[in-house]
């Protein structure tokens, strides 16, 4: 579980967050939908201590973040909205490796883990191909694998889908349809969700840094006017 405990958090004195108070649970598909500057980068960063909150605690599986940085990112993985902000690595075996090997794991555990990442998103036997020369689609995926390597109880997503084309949509969707049924839970950014909306089970929605919808899809989706964020049918 992830737990957002009055959160607030300002940039330059420009308050970005404001008393943030969520329970993500696990195994669940949750999207955190808003306009641009609505707080929802700024919320997912705090999952995994990329960024500390001025006050109010964040806490993964019980434990304060702050506490305990390598446990936070061992179970939250997170995938940025530009999936070239968080490649450290020229090939995707050496890329999707980088995680567990600074948890400092076994050789053969590790490549145990870079396989089975590569199998979940359909890129298997590719790890020796140059990052820098896949489609953006399949640089998205490596990105999830990259976070899935961690074995991550939660995967955390910055609007995944932004440049991507109809196809390389279709194959993250899919990869992540897949993930979410087999028990990952989801916690995906979005200011779009005419793509996404079937997979969730809740949506939050956020306005100038505060919560302003949290409820199952349905109910949720009625209360979304003037929020920036495009819905199924509109």
């Amino acid at each position: 579980m992830i737990e957002f405990e009055s959160v607030s958090y300002a940039f330059e004195d420009v308050p970005v967050l404001e008393n943030v108070s969520l329970s993500i649970d696990d195994g669940k598909f949750v999207l955190l939908a808003g306009g641009n500057g609505s707080g929802k980068t700024t919320l997912l960063r705090h999952c995994n201590g990329l960024l500390e909150p001025d006050s109010g605690d964040v806490l993964v599986d019980g434990t304060p973040v702050a506490e305990d940085l390598i446990a936070a990112r061992s179970s939250v993985g997170m995938v940025f909205q530009h999936p070239r902000d968080q490649f450290v690595a020229a090939t995707v075996g050496a890329d999707v490796a980088f995680g567990p090997e600074n948890l400092g794991l076994e050789r053969r555990e590790i490549d145990r883990r870079v396989t089975a990442a590569l199998e979940a998103v359909n890129m298997a036997g590719r790890e020796d191909d140059r990052i820098d020369a896949l489609s953006g689609g399949e640089q998205s995926r490596v990105a999830i694998a990259g976070a899935l390597a961690m074995e991550p109880t939660h995967l955390v997503l910055d609007e995944p889908f932004t440049g991507l084309d109809e196809p390389a949509r279709r194959s993250v969707l899919d990869r992540l349809e897949s993930l979410a049924a087999d028990g990952t839970g989801v916690l995906l950014a979005t200011h779009d969700l005419r793509d996404v909306c079937g997979l969730a089970d809740r949506i939050i929605a956020m306005r100038d840094g505060c919560v302003a919808v949290d409820g199952p899809p349905a109910a949720a989706l009625a209360e979304l006017e003037g929020l920036e964020v495009r819905v199924p049918g509109r």
